[in-house]
């Protein structure tokens, strides 16, 4: 396995690491190779996120665009003939 160091982190992170690690019971060394872990497994879409965080305010109804049938006539500016 590899291992990497990271330098310059608050005093702040160390300090809710530390806290984080305590209430799960493990060492700061591991919660931090569990919050990676599951950072880098979660790929998601742009789609997906904004679904995952505007979840809560959804009223379930998905927008979905009607198919376009047959010639749709472009758009005219006043400065066109």
């Amino acid at each position: 396995m590899a291992s990497i160091s990271v330098r310059k982190i608050s005093d702040q992170t160390v300090a809710a690491l530390r806290a984080r690690a305590a209430k799960a019971g493990v060492s700061m060394e591991e919660e931090v190779r569990r919050i990676l872990d599951e950072t880098v497994k979660r790929e998601e879409s742009a789609g997906e996120m904004m679904e995952r965080i505007f979840s809560r305010s959804w009223d379930g109804e998905r927008f979905e665009v009607p198919p376009i049938n047959g010639y749709v006539e472009p758009m005219k500016f006043r400065d066109e003939a």
